[in-house]
């Protein structure tokens, strides 16, 4: 960590990768009390920020864990984790020597889908003389990683129970396609624990019940009691928001905490103005908005970014009188905050509205 000089702000060249700490701290609060009320451990997954910081931040509001999803994050994250969980099938040497190379200290798990996956596992794991937890990947209709029917769950799970190196520990599930508005979740919710129960009797029923049922997502977090079975819930995006996640109800946009800095370059094109923040600042990825764009501006959220090049951002300024000068600056909150802070090298950390730190993005690449 690097602290910032308290004038730096107006100096940073531009565009620049800005988290408001109040905000952080209050989305943290919020989840962490959730978690307790609902007795569901809280294990978040820093694919969205990829900084020790905010990891240690999110283990201090109560934490059991970090989820990863690459050997770079996994190196970071065991910096301030004594609790790591792979969600991803590791496959290949380099993977495994690297998950093997850990501290030993780090309770490692992880998330896996096949048999060729678990006996590479098992024969790293055994040669490096630790026990990798495994949890079981079930396919709750993203069809992207999992097993598809109770019964490969368990064909799967009694083969983790009988080989080296490894320990079973439960099932996983990632509900990635759930991006409805928080008030028509409740039938996919309803959808989600009637598939997973038969997940978890098949595999109690052959003497394997998991102690483990990982799952949820940031769109589906405030209603993850309402999943039958679960125990432990994996929100990556709520530490930060984002424009998708206020689009579907899952964060009010107070509560967005990351917010690229641009400066506005030209107007000269009418009705729009452009900024020097593109798609290698916010990421060219489609929202959820039904009135599309890339991003939208925190402070005039009617005023979208509604066309990106690598280096030229496009606010369309047909719904708003404001007409910006070259020069101004603007926050950008984009629709999806993972894949822009891992376009940039350091995030600028604010407290109260002014310059505290700086914070590397340690744990990009693979």
């Amino acid at each position: 960590m690097r602290c910032m000089d308290a004038n730096s702000l107006d100096s940073l060249v531009t565009p620049a990768a800005l988290v408001d700490l109040d905000r952080v701290e209050a989305n943290l609060k919020r989840v962490a009390a959730y978690a307790r009320e609902h007795g569901l451990r809280w294990r978040p997954h820093t694919k969205t920020h990829k900084t020790a910081e905010l990891t240690a931040l999110q283990l201090r509001a109560g934490a059991i864990g970090a989820t990863v999803a690459t050997p770079r994050e996994a190196e970071v994250m065991a910096n301030v984790a004594a609790d790591v969980l792979l969600a991803y099938p590791p496959v290949g040497a380099g993977r495994l020597a690297r998950l093997m190379a850990l501290p030993q200290y780090v309770k490692l798990s992880v998330a896996l889908d096949s048999r060729e996956v678990l006996e590479g596992l098992g024969r790293a794991a055994d040669a490096a003389g630790r026990t990798v937890g495994v949890l079981v990947e079930l396919d709750m209709g993203m069809r992207r990683v999992g097993v598809q029917t109770p019964e490969d769950a368990v064909t799967l799970a009694r083969a983790v129970a009988s080989t080296r190196g490894v320990e079973y520990r439960g099932v996983i599930f990632y509900p990635g396609h759930v991006r409805a508005p928080q008030a028509e979740l409740g039938p996919v919710l309803h959808e989600q624990s009637s598939r997973l129960g038969g997940f978890v009797d098949a595999l109690s029923a052959a003497g394997l019940k998991p102690g483990i049922v990982s799952g949820g997502s940031t769109p589906t977090l405030w209603r993850s009691h309402e999943v039958a079975g679960l125990t432990e819930i994996r929100p990556g995006i709520n530490v930060l928001n984002d424009r998708n996640s206020a689009t579907v109800g899952a964060c009010d946009w107070s509560e967005c905490a990351y917010f690229v800095l641009a400066t506005v370059v030209s107007t000269a094109v009418p009705g729009q103005a452009v900024i020097d923040a593109g798609s290698k600042a916010l990421a060219k990825e489609e929202g959820f908005a039904p009135q599309g764009g890339y991003g939208a501006l925190l402070d005039r959220p009617e005023v979208l970014v509604r066309g990106l090049s690598e280096e030229h951002g496009l606010l369309d300024l047909s719904g708003t009188p404001w007409r910006p000068r070259v020069g101004e600056r603007v926050r950008v909150v984009p629709n999806h905050v993972c894949a822009s802070v891992n376009l940039h090298e350091r995030l600028h950390v604010l407290r109260g509205g002014v310059p505290h730190a700086t914070w590397a993005v340690a744990a990009r690449g693979w």
